[in-house]
């Protein structure tokens, strides 16, 4: 019999408020690949070290608050999670996850780093409100639940295709900034969004999001499928 392949789910300070890790977890569970999922945090069963991760197929970080806040409780943790995508792993982070993938400051994991939308020439939203944003996620244009996400801007020099060596760009804000996008990182894979996907149908209500007609959490199993079955070529290591 076939092992599960391990999923961990960041919760603790970095991940509040309440429901962010467990809407993760909830969409990694549900996912055709069976993981056995498991929370990991200073007050979980499982603590964030080097053995714990190097047992994962996947490490995800959830949303949360602040970057600043967010950065400054996982600071410690920079490095080893930084070894663990390089040597194989495979990181998926939403909105405040997305966020630490990025620089300045993060776990530096892409081949540039990160923006607020809000802040962006043209964007859609700018406010930091809960709300929704539309993006076109591969041919379809979805509206998305929205909490202050990030934008993925790309430093590093392109192919001669104008694409990014190592990135498939999965979808974009009105404004045509990246909103989704999976990387490789060494021999391991990045796979960030800036808004959340998988935002349950309570988020909606519990914010006084009006209701979009459908949850998005079918674009959070595409996240998760690019990043475990589609090797790009190149790196960013």
């Amino acid at each position: 019999m076939t092992a599960q392949p391990l999923a961990l789910v960041y919760r603790g300070p970095a991940s509040r408020p309440a429901g962010c890790s467990e809407a993760v977890a909830e969409v990694i569970a549900r996912n055709r690949h069976g993981f056995d999922v498991r929370y990991v945090g200073p007050r979980e069963g499982l603590s964030l070290r080097d053995d714990v991760l190097a047992a994962a197929t996947l490490y995800a970080q959830p949303g949360g608050g602040t970057l600043r806040h967010g950065y400054r409780v996982m600071k410690k943790h920079k490095e080893r999670i930084r070894a663990y995508v390089r040597e194989g792993g495979n990181y998926l982070g939403f909105c405040l996850g997305g966020y630490l993938a990025g620089a300045t400051p993060g776990f530096a994991l892409l081949p540039g780093d990160t923006d607020q939308y809000i802040a962006t020439p043209g964007a859609t939203v700018t406010t930091s409100g809960d709300t929704i944003v539309d993006v076109q996620w591969g041919h379809r244009t979805r509206a998305v639940f929205f909490q202050d996400g990030p934008v993925f801007q790309l430093t590093h020099p392109s192919g001669d295709d104008g694409g990014h060596r190592g990135v498939t760009i999965l979808a974009r804000y009105p404004n045509r900034q990246i909103a989704a996008l999976v990387t490789d990182f060494g021999a391991g894979r990045v796979g960030v969004v800036g808004p959340h996907p998988e935002a349950p149908p309570e988020w909606y209500a519990d914010a006084g999001v009006p209701w979009p007609g459908s949850t998005a959490t079918d674009l959070a199993d595409d996240l998760i499928e690019q990043l475990l079955n589609r090797r790009v070529t190149g790196g960013n290591g």
